[in-house]
């Protein structure tokens, strides 16, 4: 990256940017020191390497770098400007521009010294409060490390306030899981589980990889180290390592961090809320957090009629479910039978009951007065008489079995 041509560097990047000294350096990318001659202000200068020249890739890249620059937080560098440097025409490369914060990263404050409980939970706020912010927008983090946490001094006696940078970088650079090179996105010791695996990313991978930086904040010491294989794979294998002279409460809050289930971690939001207990907390303990709903299974469907039993209820290896109406009532963990909904009846004495008593005395005296008329009309019509029953003609005499039958078949016509 640092083999452009003298006059490429004298150059403006972008027609506006005069770059100065690198003040960091990763594998996607070099951030310089610059100068903004349009506004006059110093800025952070990010540059990356040399991508594709594919126009649709960098028009991705192009909106991606869109939606992060209406990101505002006060736990974000701001994003003031992006684009593309074309000084190389065959080589082009995107670059973002930044606020300049005047500080040292997390990484190398860990390297002097552990943090303390408080300004542990002063960092952990300020990052998980910048995680909710962007989660609810959509997007996800994906590098949660020291080396992103930048730490911004406040007034005299204030501890330093976090700020967490390139954010969304990866999701720049790469819409999928590989970045052009072919490495996953991503630091190896900060990978939550399912990056490991290759699956697929929610805002859960963010708030694993928070745990295991505010791990490191504690104890001085990366948790997975290693190659990438090698820490990539450790992590599926066992949990992080939590040293017993952590209070409880962290011990907790470690732990549910870095669960290896996405859906057993806590959310950013929730996170944020316990540490700033921790913040007014004597013992700078972290608060509870929100307990998770009970996840209730669907039931399954119903068999519908005439469809053939499972092989294993044919087989013998299942039991098949009782029909017996008179059987004990269902086993416990089976959803309970709904409660037989009151008839109407039931329900009008019901409300009868409860009417005052000027609306009961209303509602006899309208029902005295019905079935007064009712009366009154049924002595009006007239009586209605059923026919007389038609007479039954005899049969003449007839002897033996054949009067018998007939005689039978007389009397089972008879009204």
């Amino acid at each position: 990256m640092d083999s452009s041509p003298n006059s490429v560097a004298v150059d403006l990047v972008g027609g506006r940017y005069r770059l100065g000294e690198v003040i960091g350096r990763g594998g996607m990318a070099s951030v310089y020191a610059a100068r903004d001659l349009n506004l006059g202000r110093d800025v952070a200068l990010k540059l990356f390497a040399p991508q594709s020249a594919d126009p649709d890739e960098l028009r991705r890249q192009e909106a991606e770098i869109e939606l992060l620059a209406t990101l505002n937080h006060p736990s974000l560098v701001t994003l003031f400007d992006a684009g593309i440097d074309s000084r190389i025409p065959d080589e082009p490369r995107p670059f973002l521009t930044m606020e300049l914060v005047d500080g040292q990263d997390l990484r190398t404050r860990i390297r002097h010294t552990p943090l303390s409980l408080n300004e542990l939970a002063v960092v952990g706020a300020g990052v998980a409060a910048a995680l909710a912010y962007v989660h609810a927008l959509g997007i996800i983090h994906r590098d949660i490390k020291p080396a992103n946490i930048l730490l911004v001094p406040g007034r005299p006696g204030e501890p330093l306030r976090p700020k967490l940078t390139d954010f969304g970088i990866a999701r720049i650079m790469d819409g999928t899981r590989l970045t052009a090179t072919g490495t996953m996105v991503g630091t190896a010791a900060y990978l939550s589980p399912e990056q490991a695996r290759g699956a697929d990313l929610g805002p859960a991978s963010d708030v694993y990889s928070l745990g295991l930086v505010m791990l490191e904040c504690l104890k001085g010491e990366v948790e997975f180290p290693g190659s990438a294989v090698e820490s990539a794979v450790a992590r599926l294998h066992r949990a992080p390592s939590i040293p017993d002279t952590v209070p409880a409460e962290w011990a907790q809050l470690f732990r549910s961090m870095t669960a290896l289930d996405p859906a057993d971690r806590p959310e950013a939001a929730d996170l944020e809320i316990a540490l700033r207990h921790a913040l007014i907390s004597p013992q700078s303990l972290p608060g509870m957090l929100a307990a998770e709903p009970t996840r209730v299974l669907p039931a399954p469907p119903a068999r519908p009629p005439g469809l053939p039993l499972p092989p294993e209820y044919k087989a013998g290896t299942r039991p098949l479910p009782r029909l017996d109406p008179d059987a004990p009532s269902q086993p416990t963990g089976t959803a309970a039978p709904r409660p037989e909904t009151p008839s109407l009846a039931t329900r009008t004495v019901a409300r009868f009951r409860h009417a005052r008593r000027r609306t009961r005395v209303a509602v006899l005296a309208a029902v005295v007065a019905v079935l007064a008329v009712l009366a009154v009309a049924a002595a009006a019509v007239p009586s209605l008489t059923a026919p007389p029953a038609p007479a039954v003609v005899p049969y003449p005499s007839v002897t033996g079995s054949l009067g018998e039958h007939l005689a039978e078949l007389q009397k089972s016509v008879q009204p």
